[in-house]
């Protein structure tokens, strides 16, 4: 077990590993990936039981979403690598291709990844998929609040995976604090904005890249023409993922005002088919995380001026909390105060898709922004007129099974890529060069001093490059 004394030890260790140059070889990182994907195969029930035990998070749930991800995403980087990794040559104007303009892939270096609790398998595993794809050697820092499965993953991660390469530290706040203190070649932090801050200001102390993956309140906007009940249905399946518990749930509805009760009724008749005798003590709704999360969902709807319309019920001592939504939420109210990360959803009614586009864009940028709508101008309209990581048209929550689509938030909810080549990407340098080849000293003489008057011609010939007209 790691002590806050061995983290710089550690710290090193992987340093010297990667400077041995044993993770730059192609072989050995597909064979690392290929570790990685019959971890989370080979020890599936154990990662299951972990969660149950931490989250209540039912199994399908992790099965589906978060572990088959890991091994998808494992498998399919380790099939890619190849190419991922092959030097690009830039197209150039033909008198530069004698210099062989390329750019090279290499690895960061030895990288830190601190995950959260809520998807604690796929949020740790999916950066260590593209630190490992891009040939860094990782710390990785699982979320203290998810104390059983961090310690799983310190037990079975030095049985598949090299132990030189790859380590896990368990700890809470001292133990990040010792390893924020060091300096890493990348950092990749998911969680919130209020960590984030402090993250991002021991990186800055020695100019540490580095992705945040946070949140936020992502919106949904209802087209009054689109329709209502199969929106309600979809809305739903993606609010009760994990509880509500996760950085791309549904956070708040804006409907047209004379559609906002078809919307709640339709609500009602879709959690009814989910969950017949309500979510309590359904196996197929997990618990909120832990007491303090409890009380701050339960003050947040105590303080609601809406109308509760679907009320959940709640068992404070197994951190139970069924969903409940609520209609005619205003501007101000406490249900907007802050991101939910919970089985809350608040209606907000509005009188014109103005109104709806004005509501988003005078928040902070959301991690994505759900709309539905089959109206083509409509939807150019959001995406021209809204600022969010993503954009989500007639869904919720399925984005994220697009491996080929780059994950990101923007502002308030962070910023970095990843999902496959992108997290490769986040984790390597492009190294440009240049090979100026002896026979072409003869175009070159022009730079050298002293420069006649056909030199500088030459040398600032671009300062007088004709310019179009405008069009406009």
């Amino acid at each position: 077990m790691s002590t806050i004394a061995t983290i710089p030890k550690i710290r090193d260790a992987l340093r010297a590993t990667f400077r041995s140059g044993l993770t730059h070889s192609i072989p050995w990182r597909q064979h690392q990936l290929y570790q990685l994907a019959r971890m989370a195969q080979n020890e599936r029930e154990l990662i299951c039981d972990a969660l149950q035990k931490d989250l209540g998070k039912p199994r399908t749930e992790v099965l589906g979403n978060e572990l088959g991800s890991v091994i998808k995403r494992a498998l399919k980087s380790a099939e890619r690598l190849p190419e991922w990794v092959k030097a690009e040559h830039p197209e150039v104007i033909d008198r530069q291709k004698p210099w062989n303009p390329t750019i090279y892939k290499a690895p960061k270096g030895t990288v830190l990844i601190i995950s959260p609790w809520n998807f604690p398998m796929m949020l740790s595993f999916q950066p260590l998929t593209g630190a490992i794809a891009a040939g860094c050697t990782v710390v990785l820092k699982p979320s203290e609040l998810v104390p059983t499965f961090s310690q799983l993953l310190e037990e079975i991660v030095p049985k598949y995976l090299d132990p030189n390469a790859y380590r896990v530290v368990n700890g809470a706040i001292p133990e990040t604090t010792k390893l924020l203190e060091l300096q890493w070649d990348h950092i990749f932090y998911t969680g919130n904005g209020k960590v984030a801050r402090i993250v991002a200001s021991a990186a800055a102390k020695h100019l540490t890249p580095m992705t945040l993956e946070l949140g936020g309140k992502s919106p949904v906007i209802i087209d009054s023409a689109y329709d209502i009940d199969l929106a309600a249905k979809r809305i739903l399946w993606g609010k009760c993922h994990n509880a509500g518990q996760i950085c791309v749930a549904p956070d708040y509805v804006l409907v047209q005002r004379d559609k906002q009760d078809e919307l709640a009724r339709a609500f009602q008749k879709h959690y009814n088919a989910f969950f017949p005798k309500g979510a309590l003590d359904s196996p197929s709704f997990g618990s909120i995380v832990s007491d303090s999360h409890y009380k701050r969902l339960t003050s947040l709807l105590s303080r609601t001026k809406g109308e509760t319309v679907l009320k959940g019920r709640a068992d404070a001592a197994r951190k139970r909390l069924e969903l409940t939504i609520v209609k005619n939420v205003a501007g101000g109210d406490s249900l907007l105060e802050e991101e939910l990360f919970g089985p809350i959803l608040p209606i907000v009614p509005v009188d014109s898709l103005d109104q709806a586009v004005n509501f988003v864009n005078a928040r902070s940028h959301p991690l994505v922004l759900y709309a539905f709508s089959d109206n083509e101008s409509v939807k150019q309209r959001l995406v021209s007129e809204t600022h969010s990581g993503g954009i989500v048209f007639n869904d919720t929550f399925q984005q994220l099974a697009v491996s080929e689509l780059p994950f990101t938030g923007v502002g308030e909810s962070g910023y970095g890529y990843q999902f496959m080549k992108y997290t490769y990407d986040t984790f390597t340098q492009l190294r440009s060069s240049i090979d100026m080849p002896k026979e072409a000293e003869a175009s070159l003489a022009v730079r050298y001093l002293p420069h006649s008057e056909e030199a500088v011609k030459a040398l600032t010939a671009a300062v007088y490059t004709p310019i179009p007209p405008s069009r406009l």
